[in-house]
C-alpha cells in the first residue's frame, strides 16, 4: 500500500507557493512600509503627480509620513514645509534634509516644491 504522505506534502507546498504568489502580486506597500531605497524612488516618481493647490492631506496620503517637517505662522498665515527623501548623498544610515525635496504649504495648500524654492523661502519668507 502506497503512502499518501508525499502527495499531501507536495499539495501543501504547492498551496503555499500559490498563496505567496498571490500576496506578492497583490500586495502594494504604503510609502511608510517601504525600505529607504524604494521609498526614495517612489517619492521621486510621485513628485511628477503633485500640483499647486493640492491639500496637505492629499500630499500626506500620496507620500506617507514626511521625513522632516517645519512650520510657522507668518502674517497670520500657516506656513508648513514637508521634506520627503528623493535622492542619496552619503551612506551614513541617516536621512538628512539635504537628501529630501521640500514641499511648501500655505494655509494647508501646496504653493511650491523644490530646493530652489525652499532657499527662496528661507531668504524671503512667503508672507502674502
Amino acid at each position: 500500500m502506497k503512502s499518501k504522505l508525499p502527495v499531501v506534502v507536495i499539495s501543501i507546498f504547492v498551496a503555499y507557493l500559490a498563496f505567496v504568489a498571490v500576496i506578492m502580486v497583490s500586495y502594494d506597500p504604503s510609502p511608510d512600509e517601504m525600505d529607504w531605497e524604494d521609498r526614495q524612488a517612489y517619492n521621486k516618481a510621485m513628485l511628477n503627480e503633485v500640483a499647486i493647490g493640492q491639500s496637505i492631506t492629499e500630499i500626506k496620503s500620496l507620500f506617507g509620513k514626511a521625513d522632516f517637517t517645519e512650520a510657522k505662522i507668518s502674517n497670520e498665515q500657516n506656513i508648513e514645509v514637508l521634506f520627503y527623501r528623493t535622492h542619496h548623498r552619503t551612506s551614513d544610515g541617516e536621512t538628512s534634509k539635504e537628501e529630501c525635496t521640500p514641499l511648501l504649504f500655505k494655509q494647508g495648500k501646496l504653493i511650491a516644491w523644490g530646493e530652489d524654492t525652499y532657499h527662496q523661502y528661507l531668504a524671503s519668507p512667503i508672507d502674502s
